[in-house]
């Protein structure tokens, strides 16, 4: 099967070097500048399962794009959804299978408007990277999840092919029974997260510190409520594993949100808080905690976008 990476940062740099690395066809779709570093540099990634080096990676820009990739993986943000979509376009068929990486759910019904439903599959990824100030990437710790599947839990050839390939690599690789539900328990969890982190600007622990654990825990059950609501309530243990990461003492897990604000950044709070409120007001669930974590986000977009036009 011949795969195709839009982008080569973090994410699409760290599972499409692993990739390579196995052996599987795969091209990263990058823009000019990305690509001039890449063939300078070549792709590097400092991990603690084995670093990586691809002097020469094999490259594509949006002008040399045809129709001949059975499976794209998207690891864009979700702000940058719709030039993604574009840029994926010419080399989209009807028997290309795509794999977004994007957290929430709206971009599956967006995905599935501009191409085809048969073209989205569910996916996500739970992972720890970054890029340094060379260009390259560093994975930060053992996680290394991609996780995808059917939206309706068929188990596809297709499905079977691609776990099939993904499975030769040095990354984790899962298919699960219900690849909605696992989008929507992340959701809850990142939501969660990113909530707490950038509502306190702390980390999990420093937040417990200050006393603010009932405050986390409300949080999640808030998304939580909107999660049953729309049918994936998350599992027992999943809950149990989100409320015991949220409210670890001493921990220094802080959402890639909060680093984005520090950074003075734009962040996808509108895509995966303000999402989540917009469906708790259509279903009248009491939601406090996740709606102060949006406006919060919002105030912070509404600043950023006045200091910018100043």
């Amino acid at each position: 099967m011949r795969y195709l990476i839009l982008g080569a940062g973090a994410l699409g740099g760290f599972f499409g070097g692993r990739m390579l690395e196995a052996g599987l066809d795969t091209t990263f779709l990058v823009r000019e500048h990305r690509a001039a570093a890449l063939a300078r540099r070549g792709l590097r990634v400092t991990s603690p399962k084995g670093d990586i080096l691809v002097d020469k990676p094999p490259l594509v820009q949006a002008d040399g794009l045809k129709a001949e990739y059975d499976a794209i993986i998207l690891s864009c943000k979700a702000y940058d959804l719709a030039s993604a979509m574009e840029a994926i376009a010419p080399a989209v068929s009807v028997d290309t299978a795509i794999i977004p990486l994007l957290n929430g759910m709206d971009h599956i019904e967006r995905l599935q408007h501009r191409f085809d439903v048969r073209n989205v599959l569910g996916g996500l990824s739970v992972i720890s990277a970054s890029l340094d100030a060379e260009g390259d990437v560093r994975h930060h710790n053992d996680l290394d999840l991609l996780s995808f599947g059917e939206l309706d839990g068929s188990h596809s050839a297709r499905v079977g092919a691609i776990q099939s390939d993904l499975s030769k690599t040095r990354f984790t690789v899962q298919v699960p029974d219900d690849i909605q539900l696992a989008m929507w328990e992340k959701w809850c969890f990142i939501a969660s997260l990113a909530g707490i982190n950038c509502l306190m600007r702390a980390s999990v622990g420093e937040v417990v510190d200050a006393g603010g654990v009932s405050l986390a825990l409300k949080l999640y059950d808030e998304c939580a409520a909107v999660a049953a609501w729309q049918g994936f309530a998350p599992r027992a243990e999943v809950r149990q594993r989100a409320g015991a990461a949220l409210t670890a003492k001493d921990s220094p897990l802080t959402a890639s949100m909060l680093r984005d604000i520090q950074r003075g950044s734009s962040t996808e709070g509108e895509h995966i808080l303000g999402s989540l409120l917009r469906r708790a007001t259509s279903a009248n669930i009491d939601a406090p905690t996740l709606e102060a974590a949006t406006v919060h986000l919002r105030a912070y977009e509404n600043s950023r976008a006045n200091t910018t036009q100043g």
